[in-house]
């Protein structure tokens, strides 16, 4: 009978340990679930209720740091397609239509005979000025301006510089609403990322951005390179075609630190060239401006 007990006895606590804790385990989650309780205050502070009346976490605002979309939201309506237009002459005209094509002033009889870009620099009252390349507007019979939105301007030239390359044109429009800024190109560094801006084969393709960095912040041309005279410019990797000249090299601070103007394609020995562009210098372009 002692043995008997003492069994019972052996078996009679943890059991009724078991069956404490399952009470009081029952209860605080009982309490939990109370409106008033101290778990859901303590869930409160980490939740909020959005519009739609669903709890969620509350998020931890988020800050883009995509530096290129930045740069370019701060230069992207400042540059331009900028084109090259000639008389449209036939053999029906006679030989004098020919002579005289860069002289005839009737737009009816224009056709686009090249396409590079422009940046804008400065917004007048009823105009807008453009730097772009002298080699697009060269011979150029009229010019017209083609914004970011498609909408066409005649412009004028106001001054050109052959040997460096470089022609400060004016639209008569009201349309241009941003302007580019000029870095200081001494502060240039070989390494630095960058953004080049302009209409590559023309209008259809304008707003074209391409990125790479600095390949050489101050690379000679010799005359025999440029067909003209020695130059000092910036090299980069980042893509230029035909179209871009004249168009914008940006830093990631969406200033302008060069305005594109060639690109190498293949060495004396015939072999293909790729990634090597050069752009003007933004501080040879002020001072081009202010001669």
């Amino acid at each position: 009978m002692q043995r008997h007990i003492h069994f019972i006895k052996s078996k009679f606590w943890p059991t009724i340990a078991v069956i404490v804790a399952l009470f009081v385990g029952a209860g605080v989650v009982f309490i939990s679930t109370l409106p008033n309780s101290w778990y859901q205050a303590r869930l409160a502070k980490a939740t909020h209720t959005n519009a739609s009346g669903t709890a969620t976490v509350a998020a931890v605002a988020y800050t883009s740091n995509d530096k290129a979309k930045t740069a370019f939201a701060k230069v992207k309506n400042a540059v331009v397609t900028v084109q090259n237009l000639q008389k449209s002459a036939s053999l029906e005209d006679g030989a004098d239509a020919f002579d005289s094509q860069n002289k005839d002033t009737d737009s009816n009889n224009y056709s686009t005979a090249s396409q590079g870009s422009g940046v804008v620099l400065k917004i007048n009252k009823n105009s807008a000025d453009i730097i772009t390349n002298y080699h697009v507007i060269e011979n150029s019979a009229a010019i017209q301006v083609v914004d970011a939105n498609g909408d066409k301007a005649t412009a004028s030239i106001l001054k050109t510089d052959s040997s460096q390359d470089l022609a400060l044109i004016r639209v008569k429009s009201t349309a241009f609403k941003q302007v580019a800024t000029l870095a200081n190109s001494d502060q240039v560094k070989t390494g630095q990322n960058v953004l080049a801006i302009g209409s590559p084969l023309g209008a259809a393709y304008s707003s074209t951005m391409t990125s790479g960095i600095v390949s050489q912040a101050k690379r000679s041309l010799t005359a025999t390179e440029t067909n003209n005279k020695t130059v000092s410019v910036i090299q980069t990797d980042a893509a230029i075609n035909q179209g871009n000249s004249g168009g914008a090299l940006i830093n990631e601070s969406g200033q302008v630190i060069g305005i594109a103007s060639s690109k190498i394609t293949a060495s004396a020995q015939n072999t293909n060239i790729e990634g090597m562009g050069f752009a003007i210098p933004s501080n040879q372009v002020a001072a081009f401006i202010k001669s």
